[in-house]
């Protein structure tokens, strides 16, 4: 069985561990019986050990329940780069693996749903955890928008991410960033409604600056040149910006690549669409 699931950008700004956005970078997986387990992997990640440690190993296993299969895995997806690669390769591993329930699967492996939804369902979703169950919900996403990504090429890991982050936030940092995610989601359904405070944030972002201190500069120089929301992609090293209309984009491409080589951070920037569709499977 193949399957194939999107890559993800996740949080927008003020929805951290909240939102995700499906974008058209894709993995895909294949899960065959074998006399015994073969991983081979191409593309982004195929650095990785191509053995029972490697993740799509050990989520297909783990769904059939013995490890007598032949992997394969082909991605254009950067790892560790804020992208949802772990969510996504676990969607279509245990899709391929003939899991019912995908989407709890790799939720189960990032410890959080947003990312493996919108790898799941396509589009912009939220999906909080409620009493430890992943709950989606899909939102509008106007069509006129456009995406830029900054993607460096150093990477970030997640764990390392996580572990800037304080362990508590001001009552006052909660509230502002509730208020930024009402605007966030009227203007990503109607773009006419997008601006620049609705991708705001107070819980991660600024935490996270040190760990990547070229951050605040080139997420300034996407909104210098029309992206009206810039921010962070999941836990980064990735940048996202947002444009009202997808004929700005071009320009905030060409000034992202402008502003990582003006700061000396080896990368490239980006076009994207968003993906609608999700996971995909063949039998």
């Amino acid at each position: 069985m193949r399957a194939r699931a999107p890559a993800s950008t996740s949080n927008l700004g003020p929805g951290f561990d909240v939102l995700g956005l499906a974008l058209a970078l894709y993995v895909e997986v294949e899960v065959v019986d074998a006399p015994r387990l073969v991983v081979r992997s191409t593309g982004e990640g195929a650095d990785l050990a191509q053995d029972a440690s490697h993740l799509a190993a050990k989520v297909a296993t783990a769904v059939r329940g013995h490890d007598r299969l032949a992997i394969t895995v082909k991605s254009s997806i950067p790892v560790g780069r804020g992208l949802g690669s772990s969510a996504a390769l676990a969607v279509a591993a245990a899709a391929a693996a003939g899991s019912s329930d995908p989407l709890l699967v790799a939720a189960g492996v990032d410890g959080h749903g947003e990312n493996a939804a919108a790898s799941v369902h396509g589009g912009l979703v939220a999906a909080p955890l409620v009493d430890g169950m992943p709950v989606v919900r899909r939102f509008a996403l106007d069509p006129d928008l456009g995406f830029v990504l900054l993607v460096p090429e150093r990477q970030l890991p997640t764990a390392e991410a996580r572990a800037a982050l304080p362990a508590t936030v001001p009552f006052r940092d909660a509230v502002a960033n509730l208020g930024r995610l009402a605007l966030l989601l009227a203007g990503l359904g109607d773009a006419a409604l997008l601006e620049r405070a609705a991708g705001e944030d107070r819980l991660h972002q600024g935490a996270r600056s040190r760990l990547f201190p070229e951050a605040p500069r080139l997420l300034g120089a996407l909104e210098d040149a029309g992206a009206v929301v810039a921010c962070w992609s999941g836990a980064g090293t990735s940048l996202l910006g947002i444009c009202r209309s997808t004929a700005a984009v071009a320009g905030v491409r060409e000034a992202g690549e402008e502003a990582l080589a003006r700061a000396g951070v080896a990368g490239r920037a980006i076009a994207l669409l968003p993906d609608l569709e999700g996971l995909l499977v063949e039998g």
